[in-house]
């Protein structure tokens, strides 16, 4: 990291000050394992930090170290408030835009708390006092292990590792997409001999399905389509079939990447229904140069990296299905059979 960014966070962390750590909406394991461990850091240091999530989280994530100390502003609002109120740091990870963090938007604009950002998202908003902000990076954890690696090495235990182990193996797809580097195969050597047991922690997020979740992936798979003469697929799930399975939140992470298995598939995407939130909620996940960032900016108001990222539509899920599919067709050149 930048010796000028480490030299502001030093300065930022004297003393002993009030901290809330946020992720975003439907935290990820990146989201969680950045708040978490760098939260966990903060409180060793002398701070009193709380992590707040604007909402729950996925169920296979409910055994990471510190989550059941985790404040979710939509059970226990009244708590959220006062400390995002009486805060004089608010940390923001894992997002580059307050609009991320759904109601509790309002109250960290109406806070005059220093805030800081760190985010791996391009084009971050400029609402933060400090950003650092490394588009390239793979996963925030990564950024989060930077930044603590500098302040105290030392001060990075079992419980530590473990949330960053987690957050990098989540968002690098256990290490496959592009975006992992030497360095981030470094960083995951430091963490193992720190105390994260890569083992268990695999099993733990990948091997945990519910049989619900089975077949829930089963009729997602079984509604997989081909677009004819291009390397494009995409999965439709309607509110009605996530009810038939029993959904719970974070049941289809992943679903997005089975498209990317097959030969010769270079963009996959998938369309969840939202009856509750009236929207159809999408992910979209490449190979190679094909930019769904950008296609996720153009057509769905969305966005996130090169061959990650994620959008919405407020049609119906038909009507989505087919501007998804004049949204390929108008792009098709950069396409290949």
């Amino acid at each position: 990291m930048k010796k000028n960014i480490l030299e502001e966070f030093i300065q930022l962390l004297n003393g002993s000050k009030k901290i809330v750590v946020i992720p975003h909406k439907n935290p990820d394991g990146d989201a969680l394992g950045s708040t978490l461990s760098l939260n966990f850091f903060l409180n060793k240091i002398g701070h009193k930090s709380h992590v707040i999530s604007p909402n729950d989280y996925p169920s296979f994530l409910n055994w990471m170290p510190g989550q059941n100390q985790i404040i979710k502003y939509t059970n226990e609002a009244k708590d959220a408030k006062e400390l995002i109120e009486s805060a004089d740091i608010i940390f923001t990870l894992d997002f580059n835009d307050l609009s991320r963090i759904d109601e509790l938007e309002d109250i960290v604009n109406r806070s005059d708390a220093f805030k800081v950002m760190i985010d791996h998202h391009e084009n971050p908003s400029d609402y933060a006092d400090i950003t650092y902000s490394e588009p390239t990076m793979g996963s925030t954890c990564e950024m989060v292990y930077n930044l603590l690696s500098n302040l105290n090495e030392e001060l990075i235990d079992k419980k530590i590792a473990t949330c960053i182990y987690t957050g990098i193996m989540t968002d690098s797809g256990s290490f496959r997409f592009p975006s992992t580097t030497a360095k981030t195969h470094q960083v995951v050597s430091s963490l193992i001999e720190k105390g994260a047991d890569h083992s268990e922690i695999h099993q733990k997020i990948y091997d945990s399905y519910t049989f619900d979740r089975m077949q829930l992936l089963g009729t997602a798979l079984s509604n997989l389509k081909k677009i004819d003469h291009l390397p494009v697929v995409y999965i439709t799930l309607s509110q009605k079939e996530l009810n038939q399975n029993n959904f719970k939140k974070g049941d289809t992470e992943g679903f997005v990447n089975y498209g990317l298995s097959l030969e010769g598939i270079i963009f996959s995407v998938i369309m969840i229904e939202n009856d509750q939130e009236k929207i159809i909620k999408m992910s979209f996940r490449s190979k190679g140069d094909f930019d769904v960032n950008q296609f996720a900016k153009t057509y769905f108001n969305g966005g996130g990296h090169l061959n990650a990222a994620g959008g919405v539509s407020r049609t119906s899920l038909q009507q989505t299905e087919s501007n998804f599919l004049s949204a390929v067709a108008a792009i098709k050149t950069q396409l290949y059979d």
